[in-house]
């Protein structure tokens, strides 16, 4: 099957419509893929539909994101339908009581399919934004394989996608929005690190470009790229594809799902069978 991982620049709307023609125009130009991965936080650009003064503040902005979810939904079912493809939609504040989780909602051919919320907030969502985490890990098994998401952040935790793992997942899909290359780099090496531990591909999609309008989106630096793991059936650096830095658009590549199985019964090291070796090590 055939994987894209967007590289995402957020835009100003000033009507629904326009982003509509916009993720119509992104989903088109990856419509010759099976499963289609957008970064976290990406919603962000519908606080635009709010005017200046709503997206330029960071409580507003929230709840005017979240005022135009049935309204996302309905377009990615939409499109999700017309190409016959799954989408991983980008992150967004969602509210089921006073604070929201960032939720990443995925869709396929028969509409929606779930949603993960992000485990382990950082930083700014704990102490700035109030952002909360919502516990617990979803596993989707879909014609395109057995998916699971660690949002940004949450890629940084092994025990996480060791779990996703043991549950039998093989593509892990890990969205993020970060604005320094250092924390764009920290989620990259979490991404290949649980790509080798687990030995399975593992998709990254982050935010880029700038945005003046809104202070938690303000600054975005990343590239996209799918890794797998160096273990032999895989390429020698553990990258499948990876696009330039900050450069917006999409980056994409083939997989065949069998040599994730092939890698975890006959790589040439097996840490996937190996790890519970390293629950069994203790200081001495």
């Amino acid at each position: 099957m055939k994987i894209a991982a967007a590289a995402y620049k957020f835009d100003w709307f000033d009507d629904f419509e326009a982003y509509r023609a916009k993720l119509t125009r992104w989903v088109e130009a990856a419509a010759d893929c099976d499963l289609l991965v957008f970064p976290e936080y990406g919603a962000m650009e519908l606080a635009s539909l709010g005017g200046r003064e709503i997206a330029g503040d960071l409580e507003a902005s929230l709840h005017e994101v979240a005022r135009h979810e049935a309204a996302r939904d309905a377009l990615h079912i939409e499109l999700a339908a017309q190409h016959g493809i799954h989408i991983l939609a980008a992150s967004g504040p969602y509210f089921a009581g006073s604070r929201p989780f960032n939720r990443a909602v995925l869709f396929g051919p028969e509409g929606r399919i779930g949603h993960q919320d992000k485990q382990i907030m950082t930083r700014f969502e704990r102490e700035d934004w109030n952002v909360e985490s919502a516990p617990g890990l979803r596993i989707f098994d879909t014609p395109v394989g057995k998916l699971g998401v660690l949002i940004c952040y949450d890629s940084e935790f092994p025990l996480l996608a060791r779990q996703l793992a043991e549950a039998g997942v093989e593509i892990i899909l890990t969205p993020s929005c970060t604005d320094t290359v250092a924390g764009f780099n920290r989620v990259r090496i979490g991404a290949m690190a649980r790509a080798l531990e687990s030995q399975c591909i593992v998709v990254h999609s982050p935010t880029v470009g700038t945005c003046d309008w809104n202070p938690a989106i303000d600054e975005n630096r990343g590239t996209a790229a799918i890794y797998a793991p160096s273990d032999g059936f895989w390429p020698e650096t553990g990258i499948l594809a990876e696009g330039e830095m900050d450069r917006p658009g999409w980056v994409k590549a083939r997989v065949d799902l069998e040599k994730v199985r092939q890698s975890r019964e006959d790589g040439r090291v097996l840490p996937f069978a190996h790890w519970p070796e390293s629950l069994s090590s203790e200081i001495i």
